[in-house]
């Protein structure tokens, strides 16, 4: 990205990170992608004069296989919409972000306000 003037990278977290939830065992999870909220915030700075942008996406419910089996209407109630995200919600957050050349360094949450609520 150096050599081409600049670039995008976009990780992908977890809201649980910050909020984290006694009837969900996530903390594997939350390490790992807490540890990619730290490294989007640093890298955005020590990339930034090489013109490189750095955020992340931290995901709620994305109904997706991984979540095959499951309850979908229970999952609802993680979120204040009262509705799962969807692939195309983070789709449009991906195609924010990358259309945003002035940000960088941001959490951006498409978790239907589960954030917003603590």
């Amino acid at each position: 990205m150096k050599k081409q003037g600049g670039g995008h990278i976009v990780q992908i977290s977890t809201s649980l990170v910050e909020h984290a939830l006694q009837t969900v065992p996530a903390v594997v999870a939350s390490l790992s992608k807490g540890a990619c909220v730290a490294a989007t915030r640093g890298l955005a700075m020590e990339l930034a004069s090489s013109n490189i942008r750095v955020n992340a996406i931290s995901l709620g419910i994305v109904i997706t296989p991984l979540h095959d089996g499951s309850n979908s209407e229970d999952l609802k109630s993680f979120s204040p919409l009262n509705r799962n995200g969807k692939i195309e919600d983070v789709v449009r957050a991906m195609n924010y972000l990358e259309d945003a050349d002035y940000v960088t360094g941001e959490i951006h949450y498409v978790d239907g306000g589960r954030t917003a609520g603590h």
